[in-house]
């Protein structure tokens, strides 16, 4: 069964209850299966998934002499798993192999799914979302998809879990920004919080908060500014803005997640290091996996950097964010 939208958030205390009589996992085009929802994954890491299997066919792990060891490792790695990673998943399903605990054949490629979804199963992959107000801040570098993933977050927060939600438009330096955002708070029933153009971002996170606090709103989103990784001036008042936030709120934000676009490949596990240093992330939304034959940073995000996927982007359609299974992943990129 997918992981479902309850099961990635930790509400504490409070109750999640669907909004307008919208029962849990129920699309735009009504309910939608377990089994429905896997397909849509399959279907969006095709691309990752062909360009595996034309390197690991059935016979390779029938054969698994020292050339289809190698074959099996550089398949992994041309997908991004990330090299650590190969090395760590095949020399472990290469021991247990040899050591007869697991046969030759279909087995050792269920084997390898668990392995790789074992090494993305990284503690904390629930979203907490315990406090009230809960604050969440979303970073990242330009063209990732941050806006688009702040407004189908707010609209899944509230029809999903039933919680109000205010977005922070704390991207004060491009203007198209502020107008995105306030079509997407319109489409997803959530409040919205804006400053002028070239404000002080921070500014606008106070304000956001106070506002949440004042209305008893569950949860504020906060936009920021796209930033590249390598600009330390703006990983700087990145960091000022969760201080910002931080003032205002004891514990805040309670999550700060990067959206990373998975078509940069490895890189995208660069971005995520530079950030991690600069505000203390604490998980990834991975965006655009139906683009790339690259899915398997997924797994080496978590597995190298102890950083936890905790949603995913499969598409452009509302629905097509979700909570991250890594074992669902795990056999959607590599199951026959």
């Amino acid at each position: 069964m997918a992981r479902s939208w309850r099961d990635a958030f930790d509400l504490g205390e409070r109750p999640a209850e669907g909004v307008s009589g919208v029962e849990e996992g129920e699309g735009p085009a009504g309910p939608e299966s377990g089994s429905g929802l896997f397909k849509r994954l399959r279907d969006s890491l095709s691309k990752s998934r062909q360009a595996l299997q034309a390197e690991l066919g059935a016979s390779l792990f029938d054969q698994l002499d020292e050339e289809a060891w190698e074959r099996i490792e550089e398949a992994l790695i041309l997908a991004d798993v990330g090299a650590r990673t190969t090395a760590e998943v095949v020399g472990r399903l290469e021991a247990e192999v040899e050591a007869g605990a697991v046969p030759r054949g279909d087995p050792v490629r269920e084997r390898l799914v668990e392995l790789l979804a074992e090494a993305a199963d990284g503690d904390g992959a629930r979203v907490d979302l315990s406090a009230r107000p809960a604050v969440v801040m979303i970073a990242g570098v330009n063209g990732t998809g941050k806006t688009t993933t702040i407004g189908k977050l707010a609209w899944h927060l509230r029809r999903e879990l039933g919680l109000s939600v205010i977005v922070a438009a704390a991207d004060t330096y491009r203007a198209a920004a502020i107008e995105q955002l306030e079509q997407w708070a319109e489409r997803a029933g959530a409040e919205i919080v804006r400053g002028s153009p070239g404000g002080d971002p921070g500014a606008v996170v106070f304000d956001a908060i106070a506002a949440a606090e004042s209305r008893g709103v569950d949860v504020v989103v906060a936009d920021t500014a796209g930033r590249l990784h390598t600009h330390s001036n703006l990983m700087a008042e990145l960091a000022k803005v969760r201080r910002v936030a931080a003032k205002r709120l004891e514990g805040a934000p309670h999550e700060s997640l990067i959206v990373i676009d998975a078509t940069t490949g490895q890189n995208g596990l660069r971005q995520a290091r530079a950030f991690a240093e600069a505000v203390d992330l604490t998980g990834v939304v991975l965006t655009k996996l139906d683009g790339t034959a690259k899915g398997g940073i997924a797994l080496a995000i978590a597995s190298e950097l102890g950083l936890p996927v905790k949603l995913i982007g499969v598409g452009e359609g509302l629905d097509d964010l979700r909570p991250f299974d890594p074992r669902e992943f795990a056999t959607a990129l590599l199951a026959e």
